[in-house]
C-alpha cells in the first residue's frame, strides 16, 4: 500500500520521484555488486547528516576489515544523490522500503556479516529479519528523548524492535537512563561521531586561494546553508551598515533562479563562485557560493559564521565552523541538536531571532577582538573534549567480527 501511495504521490513532487525512482533498480544493483562468496558489512544512514556520522566508522571499517565489502544504503534522495558515487564504500544504494518482500530479497542478496544503523534508522521488518539470523546488529550516536514513540505508553512495538541491536552506542547520559529504565542494558555512552569527524577538517588543506584573494587582510562573515529566512536579514544587514567587511554566503539552495535573485536583492559589490574567472575579487563586497562542496573549507577563513535552517527549516551543521574556533550565529529553532543547545547554554553560539537581535550580535563581534577569539575558543575546545566516539565503537566491534 505505502509504495502505491508513494508512485502516486511521485506524479507531483520531484523528491518522492527521486525516492520511488531511485529504488528501482537496487536489486539489479546489488546482485552485480555482490557475489555469493562476498563478505558484506553493511551500514545504513537515514540521509547526509546521518551519512557525516557514521563516515568515521565507515572509514575505520574499511582499514580494519580490507576483505570485506563495505555497503551503504541511504533512505532519503537528498543524502543518496549526493553521495551515491563515494569511494569510502563498495556500492552505495537506496534502501528499498520495510516490507517483508523486500527484506526478504535484500537479505538473501546480501547476507551481511555485520550491520550499523546510524543513529535513528529503525526499520523492524529489517531488524527482526536479521535478529532471526544472528546477524550482529550495532546502533551508533543513538540519541534517545521521553518524546520519541519507544518510551510511550503505546510505544511497545517499536520498543521491542529495539531488542534485535546487539549494541547501542549512544551520545549522552539521559539516552542511557531512559533505555535502562525499559529494561535495555546492552547500552553505552559512545559520544557523537561527527566529533571525530569535523576534527579531522583541521588537519587537511583547507586553503582556497581565492578566499586569499577576497578576504586579504579584512574581517570575514561567512553564512553557511541559508534560507530565504536567514537571508533576508543578513541582506537587510549587508544593505545597511557602513562597516567594512567581507561577506561570503553560501546558500542552501542554489539554483540558478534563487542565486540571482539573492544576487539582485543586495546592494553592495555582489560576485559569483562561478564567475571568479578574470575578476578583481578583492574589490568585492559580497561573494556568493553557487556551488556545492566547498563550504567547510570557507569556514576556515571566517572571522564569524552565520548557519543557517534555524527559523524553520531545520538547523544545519554548527560542528564545521566550530572547529575552526570562531563564534557562530543561529536562528531560534535549534532545539533538537544537541551541539547547538551545549553550545548555546555555553555563549558560544549565539540564537537571534529577530533582526534587531542580529545586528546587535554581529555589530558586537565586529568590534571586539577579544570577544571573538574568546567565544570561538570555547567552541574548539568543546569539540576537542567530545572527541573518540570511533575509537570506543570500533573497539567494541572488532571483538564482534
Amino acid at each position: 500500500m505505502a509504495e502505491f501511495v508513494l508512485k502516486l504521490i511521485a506524479n507531483f513532487n520531484p523528491k518522492i520521484k527521486l525516492f520511488v525512482n531511485g529504488r528501482k533498480n537496487v536489486f539489479i544493483t546489488l546482485k552485480k555488486s555482490i557475489r555469493k562468496n562476498d563478505k558484506v558489512i553493511w551500514v545504513h544512514v537515514a540521509s547526509l547528516g546521518e551519512y557525516e556520522q557514521g563516515l568515521p566508522i565507515i572509514e575505520q571499517l574499511r582499514n580494519t576489515y580490507q576483505q570485506h565489502k563495505i555497503l551503504v544504503t541511504f533512505f532519503s534522495p537528498s543524502g543518496y544523490e549526493v553521495k551515491k558515487n563515494t569511494s569510502i564504500a563498495d556500492i552505495t544504494t537506496y534502501l528499498p522500503l520495510d516490507t517483508k518482500k523486500n527484506v526478504y530479497k535484500f537479505i538473501q542478496i546480501v547476507q551481511p556479516k555485520m550491520v550499523l544503523f546510524i543513529k535513528y534508522e529503525i526499520w523492524p521488518n529489517y531488524l527482526n529479519a536479521l535478529q532471526k539470523l544472528q546477524t550482529p546488529i550495532f546502533l551508533i550516536s543513538a540519541l534517545f528523548s521521553k518524546k520519541q514513540i519507544y518510551f510511550k505508553w503505546y510505544g511497545n512495538f517499536m520498543r521491542n524492535t529495539l531488542k534485535a541491536f546487539e549494541h547501542i552506542f549512544v551520545q549522552d547520559q539521559n539516552s542511557i537512563k531512559l533505555l535502562k529504565k525499559h529494561h535495555f542494558y546492552n547500552v553505552s555512552i559512545s559520544g557523537d561521531t561527527r566529533f571525530d569527524r569535523v576534527s579531522k577538517i583541521l588537519n587537511r588543506n583547507n586553503n582556497l586561494p581565492f578566499m586569499d584573494i577576497f578576504k586579504g587582510n579584512q574581517i570575514c562573515f561567512v553564512a553557511g546553508s541559508t534560507w530565504p529566512e536567514d537571508e533576508a536579514i543578513i541582506v537587510d544587514y549587508i544593505n545597511a551598515t557602513s562597516k567594512k567587511l567581507k561577506y561570503v554566503i553560501a546558500p542552501h539552495n542554489i539554483k540558478e533562479k534563487h542565486i540571482r535573485t539573492l544576487k539582485a536583492s543586495i546592494s553592495k559589490k555582489v560576485l559569483l563562485y562561478s564567475e571568479l574567472k578574470g575578476k578583481d575579487i578583492f574589490s568585492y563586497d559580497v561573494l556568493l557560493i553557487d556551488t556545492i562542496g566547498i563550504l567547510t573549507k570557507i569556514y576556515s577563513y571566517a572571522n564569524i559564521a552565520y548557519v543557517g535552517g534555524g527559523f524553520k527549516t531545520g538547523l544545519h551543521n554548527t560542528l564545521e565552523p566550530a572547529v575552526f574556533g570562531i563564534p557562530i550565529i543561529i536562528g531560534p529553532n535549534y532545539h533538537g541538536f544537541k551541539e547547538a543547545e551545549d553550545l548555546v547554554l555555553k555563549q558560544a553560539v549565539i540564537a537571534i531571532d529577530n533582526k534587531t537581535n542580529f545586528y546587535k550580535v554581529l555589530d558586537g563581534f565586529i568590534a571586539n577582538d577579544k570577544k571573538r577569539t574568546e567565544t570561538g575558543k570555547i567552541n574548539s575546545n568543546y569539540i576537542s573534549k567530545n572527541k573518540g566516539a570511533t575509537n570506543k565503537i570500533m573497539t567494541y566491534i572488532k571483538n564482534t567480527l
